[in-house]
């Protein structure tokens, strides 16, 4: 038994902890400021609330100079973001989607690595309509960003999908669950009215008036596919599969991607299973782990607020316990699994009940009509005819999901027609990346990620080839910055954006996403990437064992130590 006396940092709380509790929960001037004719922006303060309705205020950094020489103010813009728990949306609700980013935002949509929808360049003037045209789909973007919990992600697994829509069925009901109860983003976007008196019966029975210290991420993997990166969850909650049955999940807590450079009192951190426990009380598991950081997150240092921090400063078995004693019952021990890989299977495969499923490669999630690819196009005209679901996957890609016998020819025909077959000719190594959004819109980033990955695998497919690994599955993946949107410190390959045409590199990740990566070399532009890629692919060719996986090959070769925990990523 620890039973130590647990509490929170000192210290005073930050400037976002005290916009949180002035603002009416989450109300702030959000409704004034958004009709106000004189600014396509919003102040600051009604900016770090907007994100808890869904959406960041952005400004385009490639017209900053150009519009500060024209006295202009910058580019302003939001970037909003659909939950879909588990990814799921149905034709219908594609196509609305679709049609929304033609006449509200910037023409395309990005698949995120949470299996939901953002939208970039939408107007201020724009965004009401927008909310609205979501909502009367069924679809939110209510607390896809923010201090609360996020679109919860599930495996979508169609080659399994018995246990896949037990699966996604919890994961809906998780992520329904967790939603803050305020009324504010029905009054704001939905013509909600306020109800007399509201501020005296409102209340937050999850969350309390300040929310969480930072955003809280739940995913659930279903063994031998890790696609969630269950290890990088805030909770994090394994199935368990018993003769075709689902009889529970392992329980892990304590993942997280972000960090800042130069700081090692921040770093990625992998969950620990902490236990077992039954799909029947996942809900109160999931909500007694959401307030335990509620109490005793890091409100003062928003840098060090993730849950991650929480459990390393209190303890893992004191977090534990606390749990458990909110339970008023115990976890049961972890039950044995494996994962043999956290990317996604492409083509079509048949799954249970006579229904098909294509996993579709989208690069870097960007659903757009390119000048030879019409893949927007070509996913509008199958949706038109599709009856049955999109499924977006962890790794931004897209699984045209339970395609009756008697649709599937039509609409293999059209992929035919619209080249969506092609991107199974890529290699093993392009199919396996990821990328952020980065430049131009994001305001984070230090340097290009969504628009380079692509033209750097051109070059690095080269070095592929001439290595004789075109069908070698590595994960690689590129952020702008090092805040982790696309997971990079679980790839076994990662660039993280330092500056401008500068990265980070980082290797030696597990392949099942179970191990953190570790920097190799610091602050590189293009040539020494190829050049260091040159070199630790041919020697992968040469001197790897059967079956080993890059990862565990620059540990093994001791090219580079290997991460065993958060806490040692910077030693």
């Amino acid at each position: 038994m620890v039973n130590q006396i647990l509490k929170a940092p000192d210290g005073p709380p930050s400037d976002v902890e005290e916009i949180k509790v002035n603002s009416d929960y989450l109300r702030g001037t959000l409704k004034e400021v958004m009709q106000e004719p004189l600014s396509a922006g919003i102040p600051e303060s009604d900016n770090r609330l907007m994100k808890h309705h869904g959406s960041y205020l952005q400004d385009d950094r490639d017209l900053r100079t150009e519009r500060q020489k024209q006295k202009l103010e910058p580019a302003y813009q939001f970037m909003l973001r659909v939950r879909a728990p588990g990814g799921v949306v149905t034709p219908e609700q594609w196509l609305v989607l679709d049609g929304l980013a033609d006449q509200n935002a910037n023409g395309t949509i990005k698949l995120t690595t949470r299996q939901s929808f953002q939208f970039h360049g939408i107007l201020k003037w724009n965004m009401k309509d927008t909310i609205q045209r979501i909502h009367n789909t069924l679809l939110t973007t209510l607390a896809a960003c923010g201090d609360v919990n996020r679109n919860v992600m599930c495996n979508p697994n169609p080659y399994q999908s018995e246990v896949h829509a037990e699966v996604y069925e919890w994961a809906s009901y998780l992520s329904e669950y967790l939603l803050p109860r305020t009324r504010a983003y029905h009054e704001i976007w939905l013509d909600e009215e306020r109800v007399a008196g509201t501020p005296d019966v409102e209340e937050e029975p999850i969350y309390g008036p300040t929310y969480l210290p930072r955003k809280f991420k739940i995913g659930i993997a279903v063994p031998p596919s890790n696609d969630v990166d269950v290890f990088s969850q805030d909770l994090g909650l394994i199935a368990v599969v018993e003769d075709g049955k689902l009889i529970g999940f392992n329980v892990a807590i304590g993942g997280g991607m972000g960090m800042t450079h130069g700081d090692k009192a921040t770093y990625p951190q992998v969950a620990k299973v902490i236990g077992f426990c039954t799909p029947d009380k996942i809900v109160e598991l999931a909500e007694k782990t959401i307030t335990i950081q509620r109490d005793y997150g890091n409100r003062s240092v928003r840098k060090n607020a993730r849950f991650k921090y929480t459990i390393d400063r209190l303890g893992l078995e004191a977090v534990k316990e606390e749990l458990e004693n909110r339970l008023g019952w115990k976890l049961e021990e972890a039950k044995p699994y494996h994962f043999d890989h956290n990317g996604d299977r492409y083509g079509w495969v048949k799954g249970v009940g006579g229904r098909w499923h294509f996993t579709l490669f989208v690069q870097n999630g960007r659903v757009a009509d390119f000048t030879d690819y019409k893949l927007k196009t070509g996913l509008k005209e199958i949706a038109k005819i599709h009856t049955g679901d999109f499924r977006l996957t962890p790794n931004q890609n897209l699984v045209i999901a339970n395609v009756s016998s008697q649709k599937k020819k039509k609409i293999a025909e059209l992929m035919e027609q619209y080249g969506l077959t092609d991107g199974n000719y890529h290699t093993a190594l392009r199919r396996s990346s990821m990328a952020c959004v980065a430049l131009p819109t994001c305001g984070l980033a230090f340097a290009e990620s969504e628009r380079y990955l692509p033209v750097l695998m051109d070059k690095i497919e080269e070095i592929v080839d001439e290595n004789g690994l075109r069908n070698e599955e590595i994960t690689i993946r590129m952020t702008g910055c090092p805040n982790g949107c696309a997971r990079p410190a679980l790839a076994e390959i990662a660039l993280i954006g330092k500056a401008v045409g500068k990265y980070n590199m980082y290797l030696g990740a597990a392949h099942d996403g179970s191990r953190l990566n570790k920097m190799y070399r610091e602050n590189i532009g293009e040539d020494e990437i190829l050049s260091e890629l040159k070199l630790l692919f041919s020697r992968y060719a040469k001197e790897r064992k059967d079956g080993e996986h890059f990862g565990d090959f620059v540990i093994r070769a001791e090219i580079i130590k290997a991460t065993t925990d958060g806490t040692n990523f910077h030693d």
